[in-house]
């Protein structure tokens, strides 16, 4: 069935942090720290297409709309550990499984927790996980925060 839609054939993790003078411009320079901020995210729900490859660099155009998926935490308090992680499920033949997770905890932990969704999510569709590629962020906030890690899903 053709839809007229492409589908990419790429994806990239990415995660950053930052510190702005209101949360919005937080996430905007935790969007920058991870190298994408100068295209427009479109959010996805956590489906990596079959036969999209793995890209260690984003090669994008400034201003392309990027499908994402991608889980951020902000915070306004003063001391507080935050953090970000993104995990991509691989399996062997067919589609793989993204989840992504923030929350007021360490780095350590928003991997654990990842990585344990991912794993719920392959043994939910009875698919076997060959591979699970992670990553993760923590920020201890000064005034305004922010923690964010996606996949970039491209062409």
């Amino acid at each position: 069935m053709e839809y007229g839609l492409a589908t990419p054939r790429k994806f990239t993790l990415v995660a950053g942090t930052g510190e702005g003078s209101t949360e919005l411009n937080a996430f905007d320079h935790a969007l920058l720290a991870a190298g994408i901020g100068n295209v427009n995210l479109l959010r996805v729900s956590s489906i990596l297409p079959t036969g999209a490859v793995y890209a260690e660099r984003l090669e994008i155009e400034p201003g392309s709309l990027v499908p994402t998926a991608y889980g951020a935490i902000t915070s306004e308090e003063p001391g507080q550990l935050i953090a970000a992680a993104i995990a991509v499920g691989l399996s062997e033949a067919t589609y793989g499984v993204i989840m992504e997770f923030s929350g007021r905890c360490s780095r350590a932990e928003a991997e654990q927790q990842v990585r344990g969704m991912v794993e719920e999510a392959f043994t939910t569709r009875g698919l076997a996980l060959k591979a699970c590629l992670v990553k993760a962020v923590e920020h201890r906030v000064k005034q305004k925060g922010c923690a964010f890690a996606a996949t970039a899903l491209w062409y």
